[in-house]
């Protein structure tokens, strides 16, 4: 984020949330491992979209520095002000093409590109900035009707088009399993990410499609273990107060 403050004084924070927060970091690890992962190869956002200003504060100062919001206005709430220079806020809810002038200054990684129009939009709000905004392509693995992102079998056409934006560094994908789907019923959605970003980076050479944003609280331990480099985590950090 563009806005910066004196860093918030780490190593304090309710000892429940702190606890929370430990024991999803050791998961993730014990996940690595079983993974045959390098160590600290997965980042942990913690999806924040319904938890207050001072839970965001009680996380940073437990030691979390990625936060996710599905939507702009509560970005631009939580967010609004004291924003430490180390805390990198992600986009991980679809993005209306008319609210991506709220992007740059306020997110640092977008995860829902799904179309060419929200590409161009955002290429040009961001060179109007002078910024580089790193964006993931959201891909609709499983076909939901209800879910955004793009088809599979338009998945070529949107990099193309976003490789074409100076503004958009693309960087990998994001993708959702369908809602109310235990981990196990979830792996083949993201066992197919992880075949289709083979697929991409062979026709694409030239672009590192580094990065999997996949897994949510339910499911983040398959998620890793099928390929995942970011899961994407609200209620086991922020207990009832956070869906994700």
């Amino acid at each position: 984020m563009t806005s910066s403050t004196t860093p918030i004084e780490t190593g304090t924070g309710s000892s429940a949330l702190r606890d929370r927060l430990d024991a999803v970091r050791q998961r993730i690890r014990t996940a690595e491992r079983a993974a045959g992962r390098n160590p600290g190869s997965v980042k942990l956002v913690g999806v924040s979209k319904t938890v207050t200003r001072v839970e965001v504060d009680e996380a940073y100062r437990a030691g979390l520095r990625d936060f996710g919001e599905n939507r702009v206005q509560n970005a631009l709430e939580t967010f609004a002000d004291a924003v430490p220079d180390d805390l990198v806020l992600h986009l991980i809810g679809s993005l209306q093409t008319n609210k991506a002038r709220f992007v740059p200054g306020t997110f640092d990684v977008v995860h829902s590109l799904d179309r060419e129009a929200l590409a161009d939009e955002l290429n040009k709000r961001c060179e109007n900035a002078n910024l580089t905004l790193p964006v993931l392509i959201q891909v609709n693995v499983a076909r939901e009707e209800q879910k955004h992102g793009c088809l599979v079998e338009d998945l070529p056409g949107l990099i193309e088009a976003t490789l074409t934006c100076p503004a958009l560094l693309l960087s990998g994908f994001m993708t959702m399993a369908p809602l109310g789907t235990a981990a196990e019923e979830a792996r083949p959605v993201f066992a197919a990410m992880r075949e289709l970003q083979g697929r991409m980076q062979t026709q694409y050479p030239e672009v590192d499609f580094n990065e999997l944003s996949m897994g949510m609280t339910n499911d983040y331990v398959a998620a890793i273990e099928e390929g995942a480099t970011i899961v994407r985590v609200g209620r086991a950090i922020f207990a009832d107060s956070a869906a994700g």
